[in-house]
């Protein structure tokens, strides 16, 4: 049995026009053979297994070939690229800077320049992860480096630029490799099973493209091990089962679901997920990518940014057809969130789980903020009952305010949703604030529920149907008319007592003892009354209607208004203390501490 050869070396370009997705770099590097204008020192950089090495080794091969093409490539076939092939080249050296990165062996290198070719034209120093040479070794190397014998030529490579001296990168012609892109790297693939024989599936070869990130090597890698698993018939369900990658099919029949608000097949889904051994990170990280695609489907213009094969394209274009862009848009945004708070989270599937379900209520979110009729009637009656009485008995029903909650994290996604609901309210619950997470709050005050502060002015979601409804409801219940005669101070002070008297008959003694504490101002046609705190200023609101019926029909003036003022109020606290009443005492007799020093006395 002959000795099995890897693919990544059995079929390792040889030419410069079988490397693979690096045509800006072979194309620079023929012209400047035929052009005969080689630098002295070259620096390729570029991620693992993009063809760096490749690249050095036909460069060097092909600027001592004897017979060169009229392509500017190596014949292959004279004596200098029979000696390179063969490993024993005198002209070509290659030095492996992770083993040899001491100034020593920069100093025998050094040695070696000084002596010229024994063939062909030029001597080459292939230098392989020179980031790894010590700072005495770079120094040591640096003249030479800048100044080099005619027939000397150095090429460096490395996939980490950063770490290489400024002094050194100044002296060298720098070639950045970039990743192999997918359908390169497939179509690579491809021409490798027809030349082995090899039955494939363009679905499977993308997979392995796409897992491999960008590296050639790595992708002939899996591509060995597919064919061992599958005995040399590469299929979609082969590749997903040997490196363990999610299936497109569970996140598109999950899309789905979340489309149909089916939040039991969705929560379903994931637990066959997890069954089959995946992790619920990746599972969210999977879930993003996914609805990313699906909106870069949206447009033909953006198709082509989808690194698959056409099948899974066909697949993105039509489920990205039935689906809106506001339930795209908010559904990423949750799994966003959820991939942030998933590693820091204690019960991670439920971090998960709990996303799923967000997802499942966005539509009728989305719904709900369309539509602009779910406004809830306010009564006197209701306006004295506590919040939560008031949102259990107002329209829409408890359960669709409960889909409204559970979806409201969508609100902060950047979607057509964020815009309506400034001009549309949604029925919320009073814990809202804390269910939203990053939606800001404003500082209005509700009743009985506190202050909330912030420095962004945006509606109050917890008060705007009661504000609203209270609105509509004052302008529905005060008196109107034509008339506006002339008001003067004691007439409208003597219906003001005239009403309030009368209220000491009825339980409503809160809202007298406002009317009588301080006097009314008449500025204009408003009235201002002082008020010392938020109770109050509640009850005058009130009270508000009655008290401007009485006076607009009392006074023949219907444009009169009425505004509650709330005042600090600074109250005497009586002393208590022996020290308390002395300051109290010398407040009104300061001789009183010339006394006291006088006969040095003390409080007791």
């Amino acid at each position: 049995m002959d000795n099995f050869i890897v693919s990544a070396r059995k079929y390792r370009p040889i030419t410069f026009d079988s490397v693979v997705g690096q045509g800006h770099i072979t194309g620079t590097l023929k012209n400047a053979i035929h052009n005969n204008q080689l630098a002295q020192a070259f620096l390729f950089c570029g991620p693992r297994g993009v063809g760096k090495t490749t690249c050095a080794r036909i460069l060097a091969k092909t600027i001592n070939c004897e017979r060169m093409t009229e392509r500017v490539e190596a014949c292959g076939t004279c004596d200098s690229c029979k000696s390179f092939q063969n490993g024993n080249s005198f002209s070509i050296h290659e030095l492996d800077a992770a083993s040899n990165n001491s100034v020593d062996d920069i100093r025998s290198l050094i040695e070696q320049v000084r002596i010229p070719p024994q063939s062909g034209k030029y001597k080459i120093y292939i230098i392989d992860e020179v980031h790894m040479l010590s700072q005495a070794a770079f120094n040591a190397f640096l003249k030479t480096l800048e100044e080099p014998p005619s027939y000397a030529i150095f090429i460096l490579a490395t996939t980490e630029k950063h770490k290489i001296l400024p002094t050194i990168l100044s002296r060298c012609q720098i070639f950045d490799f970039n990743r192999i892109k997918v359908e390169d790297m497939a179509q690579h693939l491809a021409a490798i099973a027809q030349k082995e024989g090899i039955s494939y599936e363009n679905d499977g070869l993308h997979i392995i493209a796409q897992k491999a990130d960008g590296g050639l090597r790595d992708a002939l890698s899996m591509f060995d091990q597919i064919v061992s698993f599958s005995n040399k018939n590469i299929s979609y369900q082969s590749v997903i089962d040997n490196l363990n990658i999610l299936d497109y099919d569970y996140y598109f029949q999950l899309l789905d679901r979340i489309a149909a608000e089916d939040a039991a097949q969705a929560l379903l889904i994931f637990d066959k997920v997890l069954n089959n051994g995946f992790d619920g990170g990746h599972f969210i990280s999977g879930l993003a990518s996914h609805i990313r695609n699906l909106l870069v489907s949206k447009e033909p213009a953006t198709l082509k940014l989808l690194e698959v094969s056409d099948n899974i394209k066909r697949k993105y274009l039509e489920q990205s057809q039935a689906l809106g862009s506001g339930l795209l848009l908010s559904a990423l945004n949750i799994a966003n969130q959820c991939e942030i708070n998933y590693k820091i989270s204690k019960n991670q599937r439920l971090q998960v789980e709990l996303a799923l379900l967000k997802m499942c209520h966005v539509s009728a979110a989305i719904l709900l903020s369309q539509q602009g009729n779910f406004v809830p009637s306010a009564s006197t009656e209701q306006k004295k009952k506590r919040p939560e009485e008031s949102l259990v008995s107002a329209e829409p029903s408890s359960a669709n305010v409960a889909v409204a909650k559970a979806a409201m994290p969508i609100i902060s996604a950047p979607t057509v949703v964020s815009e309506k609901l400034r001009a549309t309210p949604l029925p919320v619950g009073p814990n809202i604030a804390n269910e939203v997470g990053e939606a800001p709050q404003t500082n209005t005050a509700k009743r009985g529920w506190g202050k909330v502060s912030s420095s962004i002015d945006v509606p109050n979601l917890n008060t705007i149907f009661e504000e609203k409804a209270r609105e509509e409801s004052e302008e529905n219940d005060l008196v109107q008319g034509n008339a506006y005669n002339e008001v003067t101070l004691n007439t409208f002070l003597s219906k003001w007592n005239s009403y309030a008297e009368g209220l000491k008959k009825t339980t409503r003694v809160t809202l007298y003892t406002i009317m009588t504490s301080s006097t009314p101002r008449l500025n204009g046609t408003t009235i201002e009354v002082d008020v010392e705190n938020a109770v109050q200023m509640d009850e005058l609101k009130v009270g508000k209607i009655d008290i401007l019926n009485y006076l607009r029909v009392e006074l023949n003036n219907f444009a009169i208004d009425l505004q509650g003022v709330q005042v600090e109020m600074t109250k005497v606290r009586k002393p208590y203390t022996s020290q308390e009443k002395y300051q109290a005492m010398l407040s009104k007799n300061p001789a009183l501490e010339t006394l006291r020093k006088a006969f040095n006395l003390g409080l007791s």
